[in-house]
């Protein structure tokens, strides 16, 4: 029995190494016996340029659809925003410049319960560091935290104390980014909270906190659940407090209860247009996710379906394609889209969804400490009065004034300043 382990290990690190050539990443360590055992090795990414290359030819050779027939978006992504997307990424965007962002981190793969895990993990100079995982959502990538590596390991260089200081571990889901993509069922988020757990106790730390929005809240909150000693606290800002009976209502389409407050009617309010208008693309990849075959095979087809993730991220992202600043940049988003592309990830990151039997945005029962980071354009600006409910040790909440989904791409200020605020109390 032993030996047929260790065989089906090598023959999934064959498998791997297989995939990583074909997507032209170079690896640093062999697989081999390393897959084998608790190793972490280095990790490198470096794309070949006939990648590249094929990638543009494709978006030129892009099919277009008629424009739509209302002057909103309310039919889903406009067609001049995707022409004039297509337009930059054909012509100018250089994946290079990511590249070398990536290159310049310290990046490692390590094999857990028999999937390769890809991570960055950078460590502070200052002393008594506090780890952080910090893990992404979909239709996100560790991209999204990029640009709060540097205020959270370095604080004085960005404003903050020394004693602010965090040890930041970003790991890429399984079947998103560089980890490998499961070859079988079972990877939903009860087991990736397993293994980030199994992560941070190779990384040999004896105390960490963790972070996490969309479905990174879910594996953040179900690493909470299952309560290892390791685990102080954890922060979210997509956290899952919808009571009950307000879950009922939004159900069945029926009006809000009378006794919630403003900030209660409001988060009601924005989670009743989402039910209602925003779950298509969730819906398709719970039920059908292999059937989203043209993500695979067109650069934009897959572009505009990461972009219609919800109503306030898209209109920031067509301001942005359309001349306006905001939080992120063209490039920004690009780098995101394109490391889908280029790592062939969009059908199975897209089968996180059919794997999870989870409710997103009911409470689940955590008992450990929990900060909240309330964003106005987040799915739903979570009330406190609901954080105190779901939590009873919350031990930071704030109503913040700017930001969205993707709160640590857009608002990487703000966000790290949310972490040092949040983790304050237990260091």
């Amino acid at each position: 029995m032993k030996n047929t382990k260790k065989t089906i290990a090598r023959t999934i690190a064959a498998g791997a190494l297989v995939m990583q050539s074909a997507l032209g990443i170079a690896q640093k360590a062999p697989l081999g016996e390393a897959a084998d055992n608790e190793a972490i090795r280095p990790f490198h990414v470096k794309v070949t340029e006939n990648k590249i290359a094929d990638l543009k030819r494709r978006i030129l050779a892009t099919k277009w659809p008629e424009r739509e027939t209302v002057a909103d978006e309310s039919q889903g992504v406009k067609l001049e925003v995707m022409q004039k997307l297509a337009n930059y990424w054909a012509a100018k965007y250089d994946w290079h410049k990511v590249e070398s962002k990536l290159q310049a981190l310290p990046q490692f793969l390590t094999t857990i319960d028999g999937l390769d895990i890809h991570f960055i993990h950078v460590r502070s100079k200052h002393n008594n560091a506090l780890p952080i995982i910090i893990t992404h959502g979909w239709p996100g990538s560790v991209i999204e935290q990029l640009k709060v590596i540097g205020p959270l390991t370095d604080p004085t260089a960005f404003g903050g104390k020394a004693e602010d200081a965090f040890d930041v571990i970003i790991p890429s889901l399984p079947g998103y980014g560089y980890s490998a993509k499961p070859t079988a069922t079972g990877w939903d988020p009860q087991r990736i909270a397993r293994a980030w757990v199994t992560l941070m106790k190779r990384l040999d730390y004896k105390r960490f906190v963790a972070q996490g929005g969309d479905w990174g809240n879910a594996v953040t909150e179900q690493m909470a659940l299952l309560t290892p000693p390791e685990l102080i606290g954890i922060h979210t800002n997509m956290p899952a407090t919808v009571p009950a009976d307000v879950a009922k209502a939004l159900q069945f389409g029926e009006p809000a209860p009378a006794s919630l407050s403003i900030d209660e009617k409001h988060a009601f309010d924005q989670l009743d247009y989402f039910y209602k208008h925003g779950l298509g693309y969730a819906n398709e990849m719970a039920n059908r996710p292999q059937t989203l075959y043209a993500l695979e095979d067109s650069p934009i087809g897959l572009a505009a379906w990461m972009l219609d993730h919800d109503a306030a991220s898209l209109h920031l992202i067509s301001n942005v394609f359309n001349g306006q600043s905001e939080g992120l940049t063209m490039d920004d988003v690009l780098d995101n889209i394109t490391l889908y592309w280029l790592t062939g990830t969009a059908v199975s990151s897209a089968r996180l969804y059919w794997e999870s039997k989870l409710s997103f945005f009911a409470p689940k029962g955590v008992t450990i400490p929990v900060a909240v980071s309330a964003f106005p354009d987040e799915l739903y600006q979570a009330p406190r009065t609901w954080a105190e409910m779901a939590y009873p040790k919350l031990i930071y909440y704030n109503k913040l004034e700017k930001g969205g989904h993707f709160a640590a791409w857009e608002q990487p200020k703000i966000f790290a300043e949310e972490m040092r605020a949040a983790f304050k109390t237990l260091r």
